[in-house]
Parts: structure tokens; C-alpha cells; sequence
């Protein structure tokens, strides 16, 4: 935790978080500070969309490959907003933010134009709408509280499709077996 900061890591939800949004819940902490921090769920899907949908939506043409994947529900703010998670093969300069040594986040469009180009996207992605927020210190309180464990990012809970076992994969690497 250098300087503080859970950047570049998972937060695991325990059971009994006491909010439903977040029951079961993985994040991908993408920015963390004493004033605030901003993460991405990345074991929940949004309902009835595709990546095709968002970008026919801004114009994008893509193949059919690329419109097929599933985009993350990735919080409650801001769900109209998309943000994508990515290896370190795409750099969009200041718009593209460091989260750990292997991923990036970006939110803008040029991103998402070149996710339907094949040869130019990042060798591994994932968009998720919406991200989860908090204010100065709240996510401080609710990690005293054991509402959060905290472990390293193992990327194919990020990019991987089994979103059901992704919560129970995260728990493991801590060496706990969920089922006690």
C-alpha cells in the first residue's frame, strides 16, 4: 500500500455488506486518495446490454466478435458513463489512467472506437457502465467496519466470463474457502 493508497487492488464484499448493490460484489479500486476513491465492479453484468449496443449507440462500427461481449454493471454512479478497464497496450495519453503495472482505465470515446478495430485494441479489456464512489474517509470506515476484504488483482477476475465464481475466486486467493 504505497503511500496509503489501495489503488490496484480488489475489494471483496463480505457477507452481510448491508447494501444489496454491492452483495457479493468485486472492485476493482481504480483510484484512491484521502479525498476520495473510485472503483469499477467487475462481477456484475448489466442487464440486456452488450458492448455492440453501446457502441452502435455512439456510431461505432464493430465486428461481430467485439459486439457480442457483455459490458459490467460497474456501480451506481454515473451508470450512463463508460469505463474501460485494459492492459497497458492502449494509451490514450493524460485520458488514460494508471490503475496497476498490467492495467489502464479510459473513459472516453476514441477508446471505445478503438475497441472495434481489432488490430489497435488492447489485447485484453472489459467496459463497465457506471462506478462505485466514496467520499473522504468513507471507504475508510466501512474497511474498519469488515465490510471489505482487500487482495491483489489476478486479471482474470477483471477480464474472465464466469462472473458467478468471480466473488469466490477473489476470496480463495486470500486462502479462506468461502463455504466456511
Amino acid at each position: 500500500m504505497e503511500g496509503g493508497s489501495l489503488s490496484g487492488k480488489l475489494l471483496i464484499a463480505m457477507p452481510g455488506i448491508g447494501d444489496t448493490r454491492f452483495e457479493k460484489a468485486v472492485i476493482l479500486l481504480c483510484m484512491h486518495s484521502p479525498d476520495a476513491a473510485m472503483g469499477l465492479v467487475v462481477n456484475k453484468l448489466k442487464d440486456d446490454i452488450v458492448l455492440g449496443d453501446v457502441l452502435e449507440h455512439l456510431g461505432v462500427d464493430a465486428p461481430a466478435l467485439v459486439q457480442t461481449r457483455t459490458v459490467l454493471d460497474g456501480g451506481p454512479v454515473k451508470p450512463d458513463r463508460g469505463y474501460v478497464v485494459h492492459t497497458r497496450d492502449f494509451d490514450a495519453g493524460e485520458a488514460t489512467q494508471f490503475v496497476s503495472d498490467h492495467l489502464r482505465l479510459t473513459a472516453t470515446r476514441e477508446i471505445l472506437e478503438v475497441l472495434g478495430d481489432e488490430a489497435m485494441a488492447p489485447q485484453r479489456y472489459v467496459l463497465a457502465l457506471g462506478y462505485a464512489g466514496w467520499g473522504p474517509g468513507q471507504l475508510e470506515n466501512e474497511l474498519l467496519r469488515n465490510a471489505w476484504l482487500i487482495c491483489e488483482i489476478d486479471e482474470e477476475i477483471i477480464f474472465g466470463d464466469d462472473q458467478d465464481r468471480k466473488w469466490v475466486r477473489a476470496i480463495r486467493t486470500l486462502g479462506i474457502d468461502p463455504t466456511m
